[in-house]
């Protein structure tokens, strides 16, 4: 039998409120809401200056699912998984009344072995979620709360693959060819002898271009590492301009009965990557400029209930910009959007964590009003760091979109949480309102020798599933972490913020390739890349407008990107398209000479004005002469 994938997303039955008993198979839930997933019951209730500023002001709770499903007599004896590609957050998941596990995290994907528990025939299934969100102010971003992400069944004959567990590379990557490795990670139900694993690689047209077969013997309940290795002639190489798939079909068979199934499909792409200090990032040998934003997961109204389609028109219109990159701030997204990003052509940074063992200021009366709350993963890190971090290299490692693994962010934010004697006075990119006590070294909080510490640890777990991929931070205070020795255990080191110590941080670490790993709209910050080849790209803050990081009530969301959350250009998408695109293109923008200048100046695509009001109109484009029409009659002509 061939791997049977199938979604779970209709027809789930979902209640917020902490039900006794909810767990039971025979539970009566014919009364509670239907829904359909992926689903956020956040953005269904309505906003409260009672929740948190940084979380949108919207509701979290515990709330439960149940979804009840047959499964026919013939999948009898098969290996039936069932997938969650996120629930948040601190989710327990039952079948049939049968307690399979917890998962903390709300951003990372996780399956259940489910074969002893599942019932065949006319005799019906029930799967139970409990979702526990009571802490508020446990993010400094919004997070959504429920079963936000896709939800599959995956069965199995004999013979299937660990979670994850293939594993496509390809190196020494040029246009004449390419060296193909697939690892295989196999499980099987029984011993079997001469256990035959075979990768095939259709192109685009569904052409076979390369068969690579391998042989074990298999022990029950053992994993077998099954390595395949070829060589590709004259690859279609995958590039943000030109992304080209293949299809990446396993299959398994044995010699007692010959009989040889799918186990697994999936799509993969062949491109080299390197970084190098002196000049930046090169994609299949060729200097290939970062032109990047950072984006949160939600979708605005919907919430972090998103979808492929809403993805696919926001990734569109960034790619219009001159957007070839994508920072997944800072967690890892739902698995389509990866695919969409191999689809569509960007470059990406998987992110992991935005804090380690020690908790961040979470706002909830206004942005960087004190006094801050202390909740969110930092209370899961220790126990399940390890965990999470390999289920995300897991399951993005095959994307070819994926071109590094960031540990975390803005860890080593000064003073929140971590600090050091050797700084007596210490302030970050967003301590405007920061109380004079918070700016002074403190010996009670966390001690920031503990950063390279971590780092290490954390590098090297990444280097366990992948070393295809170099590890990356976003640092916010690499003036001190890099004295430490925290970027020691980076391969390429991100800066956010820190355009002004480009040139001298080269100097001192001439080995270490840098990255804006996040900058302000500015073209100062933009300058110091196309100016200093050293420097690798630059990730803007943000691509796209999010729920959460409140000012205060009644702001509801950051207005920090490029487009609204209902995915409109803003004035200041057009101007970085003049930066970023080698398409011909023009665009007028007004606004009020009254108003304040500078990075977050308001540009406006209306004429909205009260006669007599002295206007300013902005062109922006990217060709050498522009001339300007008012009310059809030539204006002005410019030289740019």
């Amino acid at each position: 039998m061939h791997k049977i994938e199938r979604r779970l997303c209709g027809q789930w039955k979902f209640r917020l409120d902490d039900v006794k008993e909810a767990f039971s198979k025979d539970y009566p839930d014919t009364d509670w809401e239907s829904v359909w997933l992926p689903h956020d019951w956040s953005v269904k209730y309505p906003f409260s200056r009672n929740y948190s500023s940084g979380t949108g002001y919207l509701c979290g709770g515990t709330a439960w699912y149940r979804k009840h499903f047959i499964l026919p007599e013939e999948l009898r004896g098969k290996n039936i998984f069932l997938r969650f590609d996120g629930i948040y957050k601190n989710s327990q998941v039952w079948v049939n009344g049968y307690y399979l596990g917890k998962r903390p995290n709300g951003y990372i994907s996780f399956q259940y072995d489910i074969s002893e528990f599942a019932c065949f025939g006319t005799r019906e299934n029930v799967i139970s979620v409990r979702v526990s969100h009571e802490d508020l102010a446990d993010s400094r971003w919004f997070t959504g709360s429920g079963i936000t992400r896709k939800v599959s069944l995956l069965v199995y004959d004999s013979i299937y693959p660990t979670e994850y567990g293939i594993f496509f590379e390809g190196t020494n990557v040029s246009d004449n060819s390419a060296e193909i490795r697939i690892s295989n990670e196999i499980l099987s139900t029984k011993d079997i002898k001469n256990l035959r694993i075979c990768n095939k690689l259709y192109d685009a047209k569904r052409q076979l271009v390369l068969s690579l077969e391998g042989w074990s013997d298999s022990r029950r309940g053992e994993a077998s590492i099954i390595e395949t290795c070829g060589i590709l002639k004259e690859p279609s190489l995958w590039s943000p301009e030109r992304p080209a798939l293949y299809t990446l079909e396993t299959s398994a068979s044995h010699a007692e009965t010959g009989e040889e199934f799918i186990i697994d499909v999936q799509r993969v792409g062949i491109r080299s990557i390197a970084f190098d200090a002196d000049s930046g990032f090169y994609l299949n040998g060729k200097r290939e400029l970062i032109k990047g934003v950072c984006l949160h997961h939600d979708g605005g109204c919907l919430g972090a209930a998103m979808t492929k389609g809403v993805w696919r028109r926001r990734l569109k219109k960034l790619k219009a910009m001159g957007c070839n990159a994508i920072r997944m701030s800072h967690n890892p997204h739902m698995s389509e959007l990866y695919e969409l990003c191999d689809e569509m052509g960007f470059l990406v940074i998987d992110e992991a964590f935005d804090e380690w063992e020690a908790a961040k200021n979470k706002w909830h009366i206004g942005h960087n009003v004190y006094p801050p709350k202390h909740d969110g993963y930092a209370e899961d890190f220790p126990q399940w760091h390890e965990v999470d971090l390999t289920a995300m290299i897991r399951r993005d490692r095959n994307h070819p979109s994926v071109i590094m693994w960031s540990i975390g962010n803005e860890v080593d934010y000064p003073n929140d949480p971590y600090c050091h004697p050797s700084l007596s006075y210490m302030t970050g990119n967003n301590d405007e309102n920061k109380p004079e006590a918070e700016r002074v070294y403190n010996p009670a909080k966390p001690d920031a020798q503990r950063l390279p510490v971590i780092a290490s640890r954390l590098a090297d777990i990444v280097r366990r599933s992948d070393t295809s991929r170099p590890v990356t931070a976003a640092l916010a205070l690499p003036e001190l972490s890099c004295r430490l020795g925290f970027i020691d255990h980076l391969d390429v080191a991100g800066y956010n913020y820190k355009e002004h110590l480009y040139e001298d941080d080269h100097k001192l670490y001439p080995h270490k390739p840098l990255i804006g790993s996040e900058n302000d709209h500015s073209y100062a910050a933009w300058k110091a890349v196309i100016d200093n080849n050293y420097i690798a790209g630059q990730f803007l803050w943000t691509g796209i407008d999010f729920l959460g990081e409140c000012k205060g009530w009644p702001i509801r969301g950051s207005y920090s990107g490029h487009m609204t959350t209902a995915g409109f250009e803003k004035a200041d998408y057009f101007k970085r398209q003049s930066w970023w695109s080698d398409k011909a293109m023009v665009h007028i923008v007004t606004a009020r000479a009254s108003e304040d200048s500078g990075e977050w100046e308001r540009m406006y695509e209306s004429w909205n004005y009260i006669p007599g009001e002295e206007i300013e109109v902005r062109c922006f484009t990217n060709q050498e002469n522009v001339c300007l029409y008012l009310n059809g009659v030539e204006h002005k002509q410019e030289a740019v």
